[in-house]
């Protein structure tokens, strides 16, 4: 393993006061923006489509109040200081991309690239970006349909962690490496 690549939502940052303060703007019930959130996801959708159920816009800057979980730094700078190149990426705005520079070796968004994952055009960016074969990579999410089985088919090194609230929900393929917390992942690596 040469490389790993992170999902920022809900694998480094904790996106809970975002979605409540991206209810406050709208003038919502923070439980119903989550619920119908959860939702859509569930259905395989964005969770952006809970503003569109609720006749809102989502505002912008209610999304940019990130705060990374206590075991990413650490972790991060773990895997760094091992030699490893470290990503950050996501279905993210562009701006979003400044949280996780300073601790990782590149950072993209999937505004900047203009594709989002599930597309396999994500994981091929991911590759891209990464500079390595796809099988010296190892891509950490929590959402098995997201993140974990379009790494897989690409095929990188799919690491579910159990984080979030899909963590929980969602059963990874056989074939993915499974962890509890970003504490877990250097020792998980093959």
């Amino acid at each position: 393993m040469t490389a790993v690549v992170f999902d920022v939502g809900h694998t480094l940052a904790d996106e809970t006061r975002n979605w409540e303060a991206a209810a406050d703007a709208c003038g919502v019930p923070r439980f119903t923006l989550m619920a119908l959130a959860g939702a859509a996801a569930e259905r395989g959708e964005s969770p952006l489509q809970a503003f569109v159920w609720l006749g809102v816009r989502p505002p912008r800057e209610a999304f940019l109040n990130d705060e990374l979980y206590p075991d990413a730094v650490p972790c991060l700078r773990r895997l760094r200081d091992g030699g490893l190149l470290v990503g950050a990426v996501g279905n993210m705005a562009i701006d979003h991309e400044e949280l996780v520079r300073p601790h990782v070796d590149f950072v993209a968004s999937s505004e900047r690239w203009g594709v989002e994952k599930p597309a396999a055009g994500f994981f091929e960016r991911v590759v891209a970006e990464a500079g390595r074969p796809a099988s010296e990579v190892a891509y950490v999410g929590d959402l098995a349909a997201v993140d974990v089985e379009p790494a897989l088919a690409a095929g990188l090194v799919a690491i579910h962690i159990r984080r979030g609230p899909w963590g929980y929900l969602d059963e990874p393929p056989p074939a993915a490496i499974r962890i509890g917390s970003l504490d877990e992942l250097p020792g998980a690596l093959p």
